[in-house]
């Protein structure tokens, strides 16, 4: 909680410069590891590219979460960041679209049961009605 409550007392570019700093790091490891792998060493090339995936998630992911209240009071981080969300939920939009997926869409397994349910039998009328 002390190293949190410090992260948040800085100041908006020493907050973006705390985040640039690992992902500097990790990115080209990314690369990197990709490169291992090409040359033959798939499983310290898989581990490296785990290992950089599992530090962007927990630890980069975690400093954004942290810093991104001050990194919204810089103008252009703050206009940056509102054009990639307004890009984002237009692109989740165009592929729910394409995909057919409804959000008021009944369950999947009730539309089956109703489909294989049995046709409803005819009434037949009264015996003294049918003469």
């Amino acid at each position: 909680m002390r190293l949190r409550r410090t992260i948040e007392g800085l100041r908006p570019y020493p907050s973006l410069l705390l985040l640039a700093v690992p992902i500097a790091i990790v990115e080209p490891l990314k690369l990197a590891a990709v490169a291992v792998a090409g040359k033959g060493h798939w499983i310290a090339g898989t581990a490296m590219i785990v290992a950089c995936y599992a530090f962007s998630l927990l630890v980069v992911e975690q400093l954004f979460v942290i810093v991104k209240p001050k990194l919204l009071t810089i103008t252009w981080f703050a206009k940056l960041w509102e054009e990639f969300v307004f890009v984002r939920a237009r692109a989740w939009r165009i592929i729910k679209t394409a995909i057919g997926f409804r959000s008021n869409r009944k369950p999947f397994a009730s539309s089956l049961w109703k489909r294989a349910a049995p046709a409803a039998k005819p009434v037949l009328a009264p015996k003294s009605a049918r003469r």
